[in-house]
């Protein structure tokens, strides 16, 4: 099982305003209403960035799943938290780790989206 992040935002999230906004930044939905996942496509390929049941969370396994998820969380006005209180954000082309008053830099957005989703090493 690996690291849960979460899509959270003061107003209730609903499956309309998800399909909508998502859809119109090019990511993709499959599954119901109810239960479904977020898919972004790289290349030829399509890869699950995130579950939707009610709620929008993701365990990413590389870089590019978590810019990936910060991209939609702005998208949709909202923050993404991980499991230890840090939220990771886009801030000037940047995809930032933040805890406290510390920053972590993953790298450029441009170039962690164009590198695709290299999983991490174990």
């Amino acid at each position: 099982m690996g690291y849960e992040l979460r899509v959270e935002r003061p107003a209730p999230l609903g499956f309309a305003e998800l399909a909508t906004v998502l859809g119109q930044a090019g990511f993709e939905f499959r599954g119901s209403q109810e239960k479904g996942e977020v898919l972004a496509r790289h290349g030829d390929g399509v890869h699950a960035i995130a579950i939707w049941d009610g709620a929008l969370s993701g365990t990413p396994e590389s870089d590019w799943q978590v810019a990936q998820l910060a991209r939609a969380s702005a998208l949709l006005g909202a923050r993404l938290v991980g499991e230890d209180g840090e939220s990771y954000a886009i801030r000037d082309g940047l995809v930032e780790q933040l805890n406290g008053s510390a920053a972590y830099e993953f790298g450029k957005l441009n170039e962690i989206l164009a590198a695709g989703p290299t999983v991490w090493r174990q």
